[in-house]
Formats: C-alpha cells, structure tokens, sequence
C-alpha cells in the first residue's frame, strides 16, 4: 500500500511509531504496508480514529 507509506512518511513517523499511534503491533503494520496482508475493519477503524485526514477509501479500491 503505496498511499500509506507516502502518509506515514508525510507524517515523518517510522513503522514502529505509526503502528504504535494505531494501538497495534509493528508486524502487523509493515504486512498491511507492503500488502502482505489485508486490513480488518478494527484496523481500518482505529486508522481513522487516529488519523480522520487518511482516505480510508484505498481499502476499498
């Protein structure tokens, strides 16, 4: 996932300091960052929680 790398980078916070922002572990983040793996939608939600600006819809594309 591309457009959350460029946010994350936007934000300058490392992996580790994003996933914590979250409230989820570092693993978890770099898989759903690399596209390794699928956000839920409890990662989603906290994502917007946090960070209401990010466009969730990239999900969902």
């Amino acid at each position: 996932m591309e457009k959350m790398k460029e946010f994350r980078i936007s934000l300058k916070y490392t992996v580790e300091k994003m996933a914590k922002e979250i409230g989820i572990s570092k693993s978890y983040y770099e898989k759903i960052e690399t596209g390794n793996r699928e956000p839920s939608r409890n990662f989603i939600k906290k994502l917007k929680s946090r960070f209401p600006q990010f466009d969730s819809n990239i999900f969902f594309v």
